[in-house]
């Protein structure tokens, strides 16, 4: 127990949603429901009920039953599709949310960064805010006082500090969000995805300073989509599906588990017009992808140094001037290995006006073995993005004679493929 920094047990949470919907009501309706509306409330608290819950159309169990305990000094990983309920979890160890059913025992005060500006109050500046959130945090006066100069510093906003937190842009509110939240010496920091807000300077500084709070021996709960994040910085980590917890295991093995279970949609042949993974508010210019072979045939297997094309179905609502697209190439961690753009070809791409296929051809597949994914997009006029679907597809490698040796570089030594020429010279 004394080494325990937290417990959860049989943790459930239940929002209902979708409430009743009312056709035309008449004012014969109207009056019987007055003379009705005691007996139903009667009816229902005799069986226990809110009065007017059975009009609630659908319940969602965002967490249903998790349980996992979490030693003072760990760093976990909380890893999971969207809608999977980590940020449910989230909100209930950080006493935001209460839980529907079960409990979770903390043991030590929390940090926690859930989403821009979580636990600031606008009116106040941001030197305001960072002794009120210590003070919440049961931190003295002379504790917030020795951290103070290295917050600010870490959040680059010193000329800002005595500035009232309603004027900060999302990135400031970002920087000293995450600043306060490390920085005060919380005993469990819990950080969630807001992470991706930043740009990638001051996330390798974020991930940079989480790994230092997990050296000193504090606990840290880190959501993320980014698994190569995770794998560096956790050493287990808990799989969330819809609400259930389906594994907690070694970092490692929780990551393979999950890219696993994430590559249900490896067929070589995935209509996009549904897909769970497209951006919100994106138009569904891209309808399907097709990974096929160098005879033709739809796959998601392939060699090393094979040939692959990849086509893509394009239905524009509009014509479309001007068109680009790009195709990323994800590795089984999330790591962007490369990318094939349109843009950078030495020709104008085509206007598209009706349906058709879009092909990328690669002579030879330039990655070493493992899983990939691809991410696609359409836009046009080099600038605006009309659709993005992040992992459509994900296809596997295996080795194969790349570099004409019979030989393939080691597991380890990176995904891509490189020929070069070696010569001693005197």
């Amino acid at each position: 127990m004394g080494n325990l920094a937290l417990r959860v047990e049989g943790l459930s949470k239940l929002y209902r949603i979708a409430g009743r919907v009312n056709s035309y009501r008449t004012l014969r309706d109207t009056l019987t429901d007055a003379v009705t509306a005691p007996f139903k409330r009667a009816r229902s608290l005799i069986r226990g009920e809110a009065y007017g819950a059975s009009g609630l159309q659908e319940e969602i169990w965002a967490l249903k039953d998790v349980s996992f305990e979490v030693k003072h000094g760990e760093v976990v990983g909380i890893i999971g599709r969207n809608g999977a309920g980590k940020s449910t979890l989230l909100k209930i160890l950080s006493r935001i949310t209460e839980p529907t059913e079960g409990y979770a025992e903390i043991y030590g005060r929390v940090g926690s960064l859930l989403e821009v500006g979580t636990g600031f109050h606008p009116e106040l500046t941001g030197r305001e805010n960072i002794y009120l959130n210590g003070a919440i945090l049961g931190m003295s006066r002379a504790e917030i006082d020795r951290k103070f100069d290295e917050i600010v510093d870490f959040a680059e906003i010193e000329k800002f500090i005595d500035t009232p937190v309603k004027h900060y842009s999302s990135g400031m509110g970002l920087r000293l969000g995450f600043a306060v939240a490390a920085h005060l010496e919380p005993e469990i920091l819990i950080v969630d995805e807001v992470l991706a807000v930043g740009d990638a300077e001051f996330q390798k500084k974020c991930l940079g300073k989480m790994s230092d709070v997990a050296g000193e021996g504090r606990t840290v709960l880190f959501v993320s989509h980014n698994m190569a994040a995770v794998q560096n910085l956790c050493e287990t980590a808990v799989i969330l599906n819809q609400g259930h917890m389906t594994a907690f295991l070694p970092v490692r093995d929780a990551i393979n588990h999950y890219m696993a279970s994430v590559s249900q949609q490896a067929a070589g042949d995935v209509d996009l017009c549904e897909h769970p993974r497209r951006r919100k508010g994106a138009r569904p210019i891209l309808q399907r992808v097709r990974l096929l072979d160098g005879n033709g045939n739809s796959t998601h297997h392939f060699k090393s140094g094979d040939p692959m094309f990849i086509e893509l179905t394009v239905n524009p609502d509009e014509p479309l001037e001007s068109p680009r697209f790009g195709i990323g190439v994800d590795n089984g961690l999330g790591a962007r290995v490369f990318s094939l753009v349109t843009q950078v070809l030495p020709y104008p791409f085509p206007s598209i006006e009706q349906t058709c296929k879009v092909i990328c051809q690669l002579d030879e597949l330039p990655l070493a073995p493992g899983r990939y994914s691809l991410s696609l997009s359409a836009g046009i006029n080099h600038e605006k993005l009309l659709d993005a679907i992040e992992q459509a597809v994900t296809f596997h490698v295996e080795s194969g004679d790349f570099f004409k040796s019979g030989r393939l570089t080691r597991v380890g030594h990176g995904d891509t493929l490189v020929r070069a020429n070696w010569e001693v010279r005197k």
